[in-house]
């Protein structure tokens, strides 16, 4: 079955899989380069065009939509069409978005080119799950997800270093073309790098084996058409994690484009201070990634069941997220900041869990269109969030979304508690 190609060289002998997935860590890292770019110089450019924190909410959550429409369009587009054309394709579209937002002056243009780029980043996690999906055993997913999920983290921190100190020395035009160029770089690692397990010119016939052995779901679905669709919506497990993600998202999106603005109104930072600090939550959540992926696949190479090994870490990350709750009010800003660490680092080990979970349920060529069911919803449920945050800073403070994204957690848990099951046996998971 495997193309082999006399000219072509192994990569590594049985290690094609993992160098797929850093490749979706580098676009995932590419991708928070990209979409921080603006979150990272929102002080700069809201002091420039004198813009409110509600007008602010406005262009951020003219992404979030498109971001998480895309991430139901988009998974059905890659189960449809493949990852390798799938990502190809959305990695072009939001560089090139993100460089042409040099040309806006308003809230509505920085709201349409937001929009737009929330279009093309919203494909890259439904096709990096259905990557996993195709390429992992599953007590190797979890890792697996927690490499390219980490990439979020690691983005993230990247542009709160690197955008500022581009911004003061070049402009902050020049910030968002130097996001933008990056998507390109990665593009040809990618078209190296990937290719359908059936057909990947590298892989070898025990990789294959390896990985064909560890995959408890079928590899297709029985049902097509609206009988699919139909299935799915009548699916507890969807709606698990269609709940879990939609209330554990907001917190993310909040800390993620909130954070430099809030430590600009309610801390004092200058810009050059925003990039010495606000990295830092980042990489907290970068550590939770991999603490929630390492767990998970420890415990099921110990025998406990894989269903039950993800549904545990959630309800053992949920705690941390409360730290979040008194970061608003504390005085010192470092305890803030410490506390706002603690929290994303539980929430990325959730999320972690949260990711891998439709891999673990369903079958390959579903995986995508279930991810992004979930998208649709963490997507919808973020951009209200953002908008009442915007409201809440401009007549009150940031002290209520704090409370707010601090007890989301334990009822996306309850959630998954409550609704999520083993495909192979009737009883919920407990």
């Amino acid at each position: 079955m495997q193309a082999t190609g006399k000219s072509r060289k192994p990569l590594s002998s049985g290690r094609v899989r993992w160098w797929i997935v850093w490749t979706l860590f580098f676009s995932t890292v590419t991708n928070y380069i990209s979409r921080q770019t603006f979150s990272v110089l929102a002080p700069l450019i809201t002091a420039q065009y004198h813009l409110t924190h509600t007008d602010l909410a406005k262009i951020l959550g003219a992404f979030q939509i498109s971001y998480a429409v895309t991430w139901l369009l988009g998974g059905i587009f890659l189960d449809a069409v493949g990852t390798r054309l799938g990502l190809a394709v959305a990695v072009v579209f939001w560089s090139l978005v993100n460089i042409l937002t040099i040309f806006a002056s308003s809230v509505f243009a920085f709201a349409s080119f937001r929009f737009l780029l929330g279009i093309g980043e919203g494909f890259n996690w439904p096709g990096a799950s259905k990557t996993v999906a195709e390429w992992f055993p599953s007590q190797e997913r979890s890792l697996a997800v927690a490499i390219f999920d980490s990439g979020s983290s690691v983005g993230g921190a990247v542009a709160a270093l690197v955008i500022p100190l581009i911004a003061v020395a070049f402009g902050w035009r020049s910030a968002f073309v130097f996001s933008g160029l990056i998507g390109f770089v990665w593009l040809l690692m990618w078209l190296r790098v990937y290719y359908p397990l059936d057909r990947h010119p590298r892989v070898t016939p025990e990789e294959v084996s390896l990985i064909r052995a560890g995959q408890d779901v079928p590899a297709t679905s029985a049902q097509s058409g609206a009988q699919r669709w139909l299935g799915l919506a009548r699916n507890r497990n969807v709606w698990g994690i269609v709940l879990g993600r939609a209330l554990t998202d907001p917190i993310w999106w909040f800390y993620v484009f909130w954070l430099p603005q809030y430590l600009s109104d309610a801390r004092g930072f200058s810009l050059q201070r925003i990039a010495l600090f606000a990295w830092m939550p980042f990489i907290a959540a970068d550590i939770g990634n991999f603490t929630g992926g390492v767990i998970s696949g420890y415990c099921v190479r110990r025998g406990l069941s894989v269903l039950r090994a993800r549904t545990w870490v959630c309800v053992f990350s949920c705690l941390p997220m409360l730290a979040g709750i008194p970061a608003a009010s504390v005085h010192s800003v470092y305890t803030a900041l410490g506390l706002i660490c603690f929290a994303l680092w539980g929430y990325a080990s959730w999320s972690t869990m949260g990711l891998t979970l439709p891999s673990d349920l369903f079958p390959q060529d579903v995986v995508g269109t279930v991810t992004g069911l979930s998208g649709l919803a963490a997507g919808m449920v973020s951009a209200v969030f953002t908008m009442v945050v915007g409201i809440l800073v401009d007549r009150f403070s940031y002290a209520p979304a704090f409370l707010v994204a601090g007890l989301m957690p334990l009822f996306a848990t309850g959630s998954l508690l409550l609704l999520v099951r083993s495909p192979n046996v009737d009883a919920p998971v407990r």
